[in-house]
């Protein structure tokens, strides 16, 4: 089977992209508005772009009435964000946390999670989260009139400490717990990890360049 993108809708579109590009990471995005409310939302349209700058990318998404989200619009005001990263634990609350609160009703309050300080920015992060990334915003590129690209440079991190070696920087990955994100109401845990070591170029190569170099 083969697909036009052009010949068929945004939803379309939308279930296609987010049902076979999985798993995909989950950022609980936490950020304040002009009035000091704290509000906090998943997006799963969301990744790291590079290390140097650090840079990290998020799929901000308009209403039906092309209106803007709390998210944007707080970011906009206050060019800052934290992303909360997901574990097993937290699940439930992020969940809840996608539910169409009123602008001065703050995510924390209505799902339990617990406020805590950043340290370069002036956004309260999750205090559950296994990982915290504080950002602030680099420049937002407006697609269409439903969806922006926000571009982020992560300023400093917040890693719980039985999930990072102090001396080394290396993730124990059987602490994280690390949720992914699926499509529809699906959502996975990562399993069990393999590894895939590159030991050098395989022993086939130097014979396929060869061949090929003769063509």
């Amino acid at each position: 089977m083969q697909i036009d993108f052009k010949k068929i809708e945004p939803k379309l579109r939308y279930k296609l992209l987010s049902s076979t590009i999985i798993p995909r990471p989950i950022a609980l995005v936490s950020t304040r508005s002009r009035d000091g409310v704290d509000n906090a939302a998943p997006y799963s349209f969301f990744n790291v772009f590079s290390e140097d700058p650090p840079i990290v990318i998020l799929g901000l998404q308009h209403k039906e009435d092309h209106s803007t989200k709390d998210t944007t619009r707080n970011i906009h005001y206050s060019n800052a964000f934290a992303i909360n990263l997901i574990d097993q634990p937290m699940a439930k609350a992020m969940n809840n946390c996608a539910f169409d609160f009123p602008p001065e009703t703050s995510e924390f309050d209505a799902t339990g999670l617990t406020r805590a300080d950043c340290v370069k920015i002036d956004v309260k992060r999750v205090a559950q989260a296994p990982v915290t990334l504080e950002c602030r915003r680099k420049m937002t590129l407006q697609l269409s009139n439903t969806r922006d690209l926000c571009i982020g440079e992560v300023v400093y991190m917040h890693i719980r400490d039985d999930i990072i070696d102090p001396k080394t920087y290396r993730i124990n990955i059987e602490n994280y717990g690390v949720v992914a994100r699926l499509f529809a109401d699906y959502y996975a845990d990562l399993g069990e990890p393999y590894t895939l070591e590159r030991t050098g170029m395989p022993l086939w190569y130097d014979e396929w360049i060869e061949t090929n170099n003769k063509k």
